[in-house]
């Protein structure tokens, strides 16, 4: 199989977030917000979990999106970096 053009990729950003009940919040917070269609939209992506941190990736175009579903979820998601890279944001 013939590996995609850079500018086919999808572009990611890597979320540092801090929830209880972290995956199942942010789960229910986006598809309740924008839907199925938005959830597979965000190509969502747990990367890495932690107690109540978590590291997520997702599609470029869905962040101002998903930052939304988390501001509107009564229990709190509170986003604590955004990053191109995984190194840019466990680095700092």
């Amino acid at each position: 199989m013939k590996a995609l053009r850079p500018a086919s990729r999808e572009k990611k950003r890597y979320l540092l977030i801090e929830s209880k009940n972290l995956r199942e919040n942010v789960e229910k917070s986006i598809l309740d917000f924008i839907g199925v269609f938005g959830y597979s939209k965000t190509g969502l992506e747990f990367i890495k979990q932690k107690g109540d941190k978590g590291i997520l990736s997702i599609n470029r175009e869905m962040l101002d999106p998903v930052r939304a579903c988390f501001g509107v979820w009564p229990e709190k998601i509170e986003v604590k970096r955004v990053s191109g890279t995984l190194k840019g944001l466990i680095g700092k």
